[in-house]
């Protein structure tokens, strides 16, 4: 499995794979028909608490309508996922999370994930199209397009889903 060398010309989100958060690959075909929030995530944030509880919030919402959720840990921001693999596996399983947790990865940079490269080319943001935060979100509908980018600040819960089911 691999990704498109050029990330930017992929024409969706089914064209990438990823590592989970125990080292499997995972093709994001796998989510082909559902609505997804993708999500840079962190365990140490100012934001953490209201992300986490928010983002469960939505997914126990719209869990039955199919909604998927995926968490990518980066610790490109403050350091502020410094743990392990197994570690922030721990901590989520503190915050009861339920959605689907992957590899860390950086999101911005020479190194970024393609699959990043490919949600910032899609939905710029205000001031870049470059990840300005931890909790950067991005809804994706059932095309595997991604339709609308939130920023960190705002809360998961004022995501307006219904019009994607």
């Amino acid at each position: 499995m691999s990704n498109p060398e050029n990330p930017k010309a992929a024409k969706s989100i089914y064209e990438f794979t990823v590592k989970d958060i125990k080292g499997n690959d995972v093709s994001l075909e796998k989510y082909r028909g559902h609505v997804c929030i993708i999500v840079n995530v962190a365990s140490a944030c100012g934001l953490t608490n209201s992300n986490y509880a928010d983002l469960n919030e939505l997914y126990t919402k719209y869990e039955d309508k199919g909604l998927k959720i995926l968490a990518f840990p980066c610790n490109q921001f403050g350091h502020q996922e410094s743990g392990s693999n197994d570690q922030i596996c721990e901590f989520v399983s503190k915050k009861n999370v339920k959605f689907d947790l992957f590899d860390k990865v950086n999101v911005n940079g020479a190194d970024a994930h393609p699959l990043w490269v490919y949600l910032k080319s899609k939905q710029g943001g205000t001031l870049g199209s470059f990840i300005k935060w931890n909790f950067t979100k991005f809804v994706v509908d059932k095309e595997g397009q991604v339709v609308e980018r939130h920023s960190p600040t705002s809360s998961p819960k004022d995501i307006k889903l219904d019009a994607y089911f």
